[in-house]
Order: structure tokens, then C-alpha cells, then sequence
């Protein structure tokens, strides 16, 4: 099978005079100034704030409508010293919200307790069997975190039985707000904060930010909690821009110095301890292991370990992760490849614009994962359907600048329930409609669908030489760091480049590729580099001819020597 081809997009150069101005300021190269130029750097001032992110940079949390709310009902719970419920989604978001409120308030109200509800009895979002659970046991405050601005019905209903809810969400508001006491969300229509694109736990971050200025509280407490910050930052795929990236920088160095009991657990799980932790170890390995608790058991095992201070309790708790993330790795690696296999065994499903797959025994935990694969593999947009409660249900993802949510609103006649954004939506409906909906939303993908949205695109930032690398180069990058959404690790193109002739298949089933490459300039100078899942670009290599390459530069480590290394995107041929 061979994987989807991809077009390569060099990116537009950013204004000449800009990047002249830019790169005699800062006293770097052009290739430097043209990376921060096409990022909208274009001053001294916002390349130093780019560079040296401050603490002191982040806005002042009382621009969020209804902050002042919030912390005056905040501040009258714990002079009462109330029941008070801190409740979060069971993803990565949702827990460390629930762990950073927690460990904060936890030495300030001594009735304080935490909810997270069961993704497969209760689902995503405020569930009405929590606010039985809160009524029924005296808690008169509910602070939601990471969800909660479109539960309108229920807080109606919460409100009927004397609980107050501080909701702290960052997903898009419906057309009426949920009538809590206080709605925290940079995104709602009446709310002039600057920064709209914080993580669910950032905007707790601020809620706390808040209460720690009017009542004269130190913020180091509130800094202490970074690293779960960061790693609600990383694993929710919010934008590095603007607050996130202040947070997620000075994050990465409490997760790096002294992170906490529980994340220091994680971090020796994955393998990761001894190594500068980055971005995408977080999204790769910390992240995938707290998702794993919720998708297998329940997401409070998550909440348990984060707000841990017991080293030998935390280590048997990540034990416990560690294996949940096992059985999520084997479900999704055979759920994955019975997928494929109803795909390429059905030629009408191979002619298809959309993926719609059901399967009444897949695990409700890991179809969300399916569907990110499958739409990476046929690049096309996709639903993975198993069933729960007599109903389907499952997840949708979708390909760059196609509008997922909209097909499947195009299909709410027959839906039981959906919700989601752009690029990924979860969706129920009633088993005899899965026939229908599969038909109906291939319908809408292919009278809408553009040619350019079939086609999966690489983003080169700019096109260099081999001898252009250089370990200068590579420190300057590094500065470029943390790198995420709308601040992507820098990717170049060379073109013509050749085998050095030791190229070699390398992995237990020969599917990578170890690569030692030269230009065609006389030159003795070679570059290594690792193609990850392109064993069908190796007759190309040593074919012996001149091929293009697409790639980025990361640091490789091997017996305490530091050497730079390309980790290859593409290889095309000239």
C-alpha cells in the first residue's frame, strides 16, 4: 500500500525590506529574519518578546468578562469554607484543570473534592448525573473546567437545585450563555480579552491569576503549576502564540527542573527522563498516557496520579497508566488495521471522498485515534462509528481548510446528538441511520470538497543547501522553541542532493530509512538524516540519481556526542 502523495507548498518570502531591516537589528542571518518575518515578527521589540518570553507579559486576567464574578464567589467560598467541587473533562485538558485548581485550593478549603465524569456512561461535558451527585451531597459550588459554555438546559437545572457553577471554558459559545454565576471564556461574543485561543487550563490559570491579585497572594504558588499548564497546552493542540507561549515556555522549565510528583512519574514511564523534554514529547508520550486512562478505565485515575505527592503511590499509579496505554496502543493498532482492511478490501470504499467505517466491537476509547490515522492515511474526511447503549457513536476528523462540523450539520436530521469544531466532531445516532448518514455525508464532501483540500500539502518554510547547516543555525532554531500550532518547527526543501552510499533500511520490518547524503558540489561533507515510514522511497535513493528532500533539523544523541540530524519529511524524485 503506498502512502498518500503529498504537494509541497514553499511558502512566500516574507517582505525583502522587512527581513533586511530584521536581520541587521538582531545581527542573524537572512534565513533567520525571513523565519521570523513569515511568523509576523517584524520588529526588535517583537522579537524580543518572541525570544524571551516574560511572566510579566501575560494580560491582566480582569479583561475576561465576568472574572471579577468569578473570584468574588471564589473568595466568599472559602470564607465559608463551603462544599466545594472542582469538575473537569477526562482528557488531557480536562484533568490537568482539575489537578492545577486542585493542588492551588487545596491548603485554602478543606471540603474540596473533584468530578470527572465517565466518558462512556456519562459523555463529554456537565453530565445531569453530576449534578445529582453535587446536589445530593451538599456541594453549593461547581467549578467547571474545559467545558461547560453550552450547557444551558443544566445549569438551568443546577440552579434549581442551589448550586452555583463557575464555568471556565475555551471552546466556542452556542447562541445563549449557560446561566452560572460566572462564564469564563475568552471566546464568548461579549469578551474583549485579548488572547482568545488559551487551553481549557489556561483559562483556569487566569481565574486563579485573578484571585492571587486581589487578595494579595504570592503567584509563585500559582507558577509552581506550570508544567501542568504546559502539558494541558501541548496535548490540547491550542496555537504557541501570544500567552500560551509565555506559559508554555516558563512551563517547560518547571516541567524540565522540577516538574511535579505525578508528571515526574509519567516523564520515567515514557522514557524520557535525562533528555530536554520538548513540545512533542509531551503530545506523544506524557499526553497519550493521561488520555489512556479515560479512553480505558476513567479519567479520575489521571486526576489521582497529577495531584499525587507520594512517590511510591505516584509509581504505582503510572504503572497502572502505563499499562491502560498499552491496551490503548494494541486496540488502536488492530481497530487501525481492520479498518484498513475494510477499506482497500472494498473497491467502492477506495473511490469514496469520505471515510464512514461502524463496527459494533470497537472500543468506544480509541475511535478517535482511528479516524486522526485513517484521514493522515487516505487524506480525506473521516467517521469511525462503534456502538454504546444500543446507539452509533464515534468521532469525526477532517483534512486542512475542509469544514467538518458543517457536513455533519448538514446530516442533523439524523443525529441524536454532535458537537466539535472545524477539523474533529463526535456524533450519536440511531444504528438503522448509519446507512443513511454514510450516504448523505459523502453526498455533501463531494459536491463541496475542492480539488486542493484532496491533496495533502507540506508547508516548507524556505529552501536552503545542505551547507547551509550549520550548528549556528541550529542554535538560533532552537530558539525558536516551544514550537506548536502557528509556530511549527521550521521545515526546509534542498533540492538535487544525492547517496552517499550507505544509505540503508532500517526498524524491525525495514520501514524507515537511515540516510547519509551529499551534494552535488564536490563536497566530502555528509548529512545523516531518518525518513520514518518511507521504505518506498528507497529505490529512488540508491538508484544513484539526484532527488529533492523535505525536512527539519532536530539534535541527535548518541554516546555523549550532540549531532545535527535531518528528520525528513518527503523525498521526491527530480
Amino acid at each position: 500500500m503506498q502512502t498518500t502523495v503529498k504537494v509541497w507548498n514553499l511558502k512566500k518570502p516574507g517582505e525583502i525590506n522587512d527581513v533586511k531591516h530584521l536581520s541587521a537589528q538582531l545581527n542573524v542571518d537572512i534565513a533567520i529574519a525571513n523565519l521570523l518575518v513569515q511568523r509576523n515578527i517584524k520588529t526588535y521589540e517583537e522579537a524580543k518578546a518572541f525570544f524571551r518570553p516574560r511572566l510579566s507579559d501575560l494580560h491582566d486576567p480582569f479583561l475576561m468578562k465576568d472574572m471579577d464574578k468569578a473570584v468574588d464567589r471564589l473568595h466568599k467560598a472559602i470564607e465559608r469554607q463551603e462544599r466545594v467541587l472542582i469538575y473537569g473533562d477526562y482528557d488531557v485538558d480536562g484533568t490537568t484543570s482539575v489537578a492545577m485548581m486542585y493542588l492551588f485550593l487545596k491548603d485554602r478549603i478543606t471540603d474540596l473534592h473533584y468530578y470527572i465524569p465517565d466518558r462512556y456512561s456519562e459523555g463529554y461535558g456537565i453530565s445531569p448525573k453530576s449534578i445529582e451527585y453535587a446536589a445530593n451531597n451538599n456541594f453549593s459550588l461547581v467549578i467547571v473546567l474545559d467545558c461547560g459554555i453550552k450547557a444551558i438546559e443544566k445549569i438551568a437545572y443546577a440552579c434549581t437545585r442551589h448550586v452555583d457553577f463557575i464555568i471556565c471554558d475555551h471552546h466556542n459559545p452556542g447562541d445563549r450563555l449557560p446561566d452560572a454565576t460566572a462564564v469564563l471564556d475568552p471566546k464568548r461574543p461579549d469578551c474583549n480579552y485579548p488572547y482568545k485561543e488559551l487551553s481549557g487550563c489556561g483559562v483556569g490559570f487566569k481565574f486563579l491569576q485573578a484571585y492571587c491579585q486581589t487578595h494579595n497572594q504570592p503567584l509563585s504558588r500559582l507558577y509552581d503549576l506550570l508544567d501542568l499548564v504546559v502539558v494541558s497546552i501541548a496535548s490540547d493542540i491550542v496555537p504557541v502564540t501570544g500567552e500560551n507561549r509565555v506559559l508554555a515556555y516558563y512551563g517547560l522549565i518547571k516541567l524540565n527542573s522540577a516538574p511535579s510528583v505525578g508528571l515526574k512519574t509519567l516523564i520515567n514511564h515514557s522514557g524520557i527522563n535525562g533528555s530536554e523534554i520538548s513540545i512533542n514529547d509531551i503530545v506523544f508520550k506524557i499526553g497519550p498516557r493521561l488520555n489512556a486512562a479515560g479512553r480505558i478505565e476513567h479519567g479520575k485515575k489521571s486526576v489521582e496520579l497529577l495531584i499525587s505527592d507520594n512517590n511510591d503511590l505516584a509509581n504505582d499509579m503510572g504503572d497502572e497508566i502505563n499499562s491502560f496505554n498499552e491496551i490503548r496502543k494494541s486496540l488502536d493498532r488492530d481497530i487501525t488495521q481492520e479498518a484498513l482492511d475494510m477499506i482497500t478490501g472494498n473497491e467502492a470504499n477506495l473511490l469514496k471522498n469520505t471515510t464512514v467505517l461502524y463496527n459494533r466491537d470497537w472500543h468506544k476509547g480509541v475511535v478517535g485515534i482511528v479516524a486522526s490515522r485513517l484521514t493522515d492515511w487516505f487524506y480525506r474526511p473521516t467517521v469511525i462509528l462503534t456502538e454504546s447503549n444500543g446507539m452509533a457513536t464515534g468521532s469525526a476528523r477532517s483534512v486542512k481548510d475542509f469544514d467538518l462540523y458543517e457536513a455533519i450539520d448538514y446530516c442533523s436530521d439524523l443525529l441524536e446528538s454532535y458537537g466539535g469544531h472545524m477539523y474533529a466532531a463526535g456524533l450519536t445516532l440511531k444504528l438503522e441511520n448509519v446507512k443513511k448518514f454514510t450516504d448523505r455525508f459523502e453526498e455533501f464532501v463531494r459536491k463541496n470538497i475542492t480539488e486542493k483540500q484532496k491533496v495533502q500539502t507540506i508547508d516548507v518554510d524556505a529552501k536552503i543547501q545542505l551547507s547551509d547547516i550549520t550548528p549556528k543555525l541550529m542554535r538560533l532554531l532552537k530558539q525558536f522553541e516551544p514550537f506548536g500550532p502557528h509556530n511549527m518547527t521550521p521545515v526546509f526543501m534542498t533540492e538535487d542532493v544525492l547517496d552517499a552510499g550507505k544509505s540503508r533500511l532500517v526498524g524491525q520490518n525495514s520501514d524507515h530509512i537511515k540516510l547519509e547524503l551529499v551534494e552535488p558540489n564536490g563536497s566530502y561533507m555528509k548529512y545523516s538524516g531518518i525518513a520514518f515510514s518511507q521504505a518506498d522511497k528507497f529505490p529512488l535513493i540508491e538508484s544513484g540519481l539526484p532527488f529533492d528532500i523535505c525536512y527539519s533539523l532536530i539534535e541527535n544523541e548518541f554516546r555523549g556526542r550532540t549531532t545535527i540530524q535531518l528528520f525528513i519529511r518527503d523525498i521526491k524524485k527530480r
